[in-house]
C-alpha cells in the first residue's frame, strides 16, 4: 500500500509561515529605512516598503490560488501585509491545500480522501493520467 506523507502540523506550518512573512515584509522595511536615512524623505520609506510588499504578494500569489495582479493590492499599506500573511499561511502547507481552488484551477485539483479528507491537491498537468487516446481538439464531440 502506498504511504502518503501527511500535511505539516500546526507548529511547523506556523514556523514556515512566519519565515515566509518575514521574507515578504522585513527587507522592505529595511530598504525603506535606508532610503529614508539617505534622502531624509519619509514618503520614500513608505513607497519602498509598500513596493517590496507588493512584489512579495505578486510572487506568492500564483502558488496560493490568487492572481498575480493581486500584487497591486499587496502594495496598499497595511492591506499588503495582511495579504502577505494570508499567502504565507497558505504557502506553508503546500503541496496540500486547505482552501478551495479558484474555478480556473478546478481542472487540475483533486479532493483528497481517507486520512487527508478536507485537503486539496493540485498536481502539475504532466503527472495526471491520460484518459483519452486522442487530443480533445480532434476527438468526436458529444452533446
Amino acid at each position: 500500500m502506498e504511504r502518503r506523507p501527511m500535511p505539516r502540523g500546526l507548529v511547523a506550518r506556523a514556523t514556515i509561515a512566519a519565515a515566509l512573512f518575514a521574507v515578504a515584509v522585513v527587507p522592505g522595511w529595511t530598504f525603506g529605512d535606508l532610503a529614508e536615512q539617505r534622502t531624509g524623505r519619509p514618503v520614500l520609506d513608505w513607497l519602498v516598503t509598500c513596493g517590496w510588499s507588493g512584489l512579495a504578494v505578486a510572487a506568492y500569489a500564483p502558488w496560493s490560488s490568487h492572481r498575480r495582479r493581486d500584487g497591486w493590492l499587496g502594495a496598499v499599506p497595511l492591506y499588503g501585509w495582511y495579504l502577505a500573511g494570508i499567502l504565507s499561511w497558505r504557502l506553508a502547507l503546500l503541496p496540500y491545500r486547505d482552501w478551495e481552488p479558484r474555478p480556473d484551477e478546478q481542472w487540475q485539483a483533486r479532493w483528497l480522501t481517507g486520512d487527508l479528507l478536507g485537503y486539496w491537491r493540485a498536481d502539475a498537468a504532466g503527472t495526471r493520467p491520460v484518459t483519452g487516446a486522442r487530443r480533445p481538439a480532434t476527438a468526436r464531440r458529444t452533446r
